[in-house]
C-alpha cells in the first residue's frame, strides 16, 4: 500500500516507525515531552538516527480526562517544533498530531509538515475534511468515541470492530468524494474503549483490513 508524501511514494505494506515529539507539559507518556528548540532538535536527530520513518509532532495533550489547551498555545508549540525539524532535517517526514484545522493548516502550509494525524477523524473540527481535501496531503484518521475529556466515561459498542468499521466507511466515502486518496486508518486503541474493547480489537485486528487502507 502506497501513499504519496510530497511527490514521493511511501510504501506502507511493511511497518514504519513513527517517533513521537510532544511539545506539551502533560502528555500521558512523560518521555515523549520536549520543551524548547534544542530539546526538539536533539530528539528528532536521535529518532532519525535510530530509524524513525516519520516524526509526529503534537502540541495538545489528549490523554483521558484532559481539556484541550487553547488553540493559540497549541499552534505556537507546533510551529516551533515543525520549523526546527524541517530546517535541520529537510528530508524528514513530519506528521502533525492535531484535531484543529487551523493548527494543521499552519503546520502544513507555513512550516513544512507533510501529514495530518487527527485523533477525532474530523469530528472535533467540521473544517478538517475540507482542509485535507484542499491541501491534498495524507490524512491519518483515528477513531475516538467522545472527546479526551469524556472518552473513558463508560464507552459502549454493539460490536466494537463492526461499529468502528462503519464509522470509518462513512468518513472514507466523504473524503473520497472530495478527491482525497491518501488515507491511513487508526482504530484508536485506548481512546473511548475499555480494556475489553482493546483486546477484542487486537484479537480481530485483521478485520480492519477490509477497508483496503493502511493501518496505523
Amino acid at each position: 500500500m502506497m501513499i504519496n508524501v510530497r511527490g514521493t511514494l511511501l510504501d506502507l505494506s511493511r511497518p514504519k516507525v513513527m517517533g513521537i515529539i510532544n511539545v506539551t507539559d502533560d502528555s500521558f507518556y512523560s518521555q515523549s515531552r520536549y520543551k524548547g528548540e534544542s530539546a526538539v532538535a536533539a530528539a528528532a536527530e536521535r529518532m532519525l538516527e535510530h530509524g524513525a520513518d516519520i516524526i509526529d509532532v503534537g502540541g495538545c495533550s489528549t490523554r483521558p480526562g484532559t481539556k484541550p489547551v487553547e488553540s493559540g498555545d497549541e499552534l505556537t508549540n507546533v510551529e516551533m517544533a515543525v520549523k526546527v525539524i524541517r530546517r535541520l532535517f529537510p528530508e524528514a517526514l513530519i506528521s502533525v498530531d492535531t484535531f484543529r484545522s487551523c493548527v494543521a493548516e499552519a503546520a502544513i502550509s507555513g512550516c513544512g509538515a507533510d501529514i495530518i494525524n487527527d485523533i477525532s477523524g474530523g469530528e472535533m473540527d467540521s473544517d478538517m475534511f475540507q482542509l485535507v481535501t484542499r491541501l491534498n496531503v495524507p490524512y491519518i484518521m483515528m477513531h475516538m468515541q467522545g472527546t479526551p475529556l469524556t472518552m473513558q466515561d463508560n464507552p459502549l459498542y454493539d460490536d466494537v470492530v463492526a461499529d468502528i468499521l462503519l464509522w470509518f466507511a462513512k468518513r472514507i466515502t466523504s473524503l473520497r468524494q472530495g478527491g482525497v486518496k491518501d488515507i491511513i486508518l487508526d482504530p484508536g486503541f485506548g481512546f473511548g474503549k475499555t480494556q475489553n474493547h482493546n483486546f477484542e480489537m487486537l484479537r480481530r485486528f485483521e478485520e480492519f483490513h477490509i477497508a483496503g487502507l493502511p493501518l496505523l
